[in-house]
């Protein structure tokens, strides 16, 4: 099993489509020629965003979005009549990226997770304690606001705090788990996976 590992602190940040902020972009796949972020709309992305300002999210056509709070007091999510508001330890939460909501801070700037699937399925689930995860999607991944060390079987990776952990060719069944350098109430981690959908041919 061979996995890669991405740290936060290591990508260069870029401006959001929209021009309302910035994101560090951790994971493209498939990657867009030559390295570039610009190009058609990929399967997977996953980045890291910091908001400095009240502002709208981008119009992503085709994408479901998860999306979590990893620092900051939080967000209120305006999708029309509706509200959400966010903060950390809560659930991630799942849109459409065709319906973008407008993003009001709720105490500060805030920096946040965000998973795109463009014809995928996925999921971005928090890690609770110790407890192993199941992979059930041809990629995985796990990003960890927090020190400490994931493991498969006999394999044994430490991680920075925001660091990405990724296997895109999921080629075992075992069991993954991550134990926090934290205490349970002061870390944050989630379980990433995504599967593409067939493409006719």
């Amino acid at each position: 099993m061979s996995v890669r590992v991405v740290c936060a602190a290591d990508v260069a940040p870029q401006p959001w489509r929209n021009g309302a902020g910035q994101t560090r972009e951790l994971l493209r796949w498939p990657p867009s020629a030559g390295g570039s972020a610009v190009g058609s709309t990929p399967v997977l992305r996953i980045s890291v965003a910091d908001i400095d300002g009240d502002a709208p999210f981008s119009v992503f056509e085709g994408v479901t979005r998860w999306f979590a709070v990893i620092e900051g007091a939080g967000v209120l999510l305006r999708f029309g009549a509706e509200q959400r508001r966010l903060a950390r330890f809560d659930p991630p939460l799942c849109f459409d990226g065709a319906d973008p909501p407008e993003c009001l801070l709720l105490g500060g700037p805030t920096r946040d997770l965000n998973l795109m699937l463009h014809r995928a399925t996925g999921t971005m689930v928090p890690v609770q304690g110790s407890t192993p995860w199941q992979p059930r999607f041809a990629q995985c991944g796990l990003f960890t606001a927090s020190a400490g060390q994931w493991s498969c079987g006999q394999e044994r990776v430490d991680l920075a705090p925001m660091s990405l952990l990724w296997d895109d060719a999921l080629s075992v069944t075992r069991a993954w788990q991550f134990v926090s350098a934290q205490p349970p109430d002061q870390s944050l981690a989630w379980w990433l996976g995504a599967s593409p959908e067939p493409i006719d041919p």
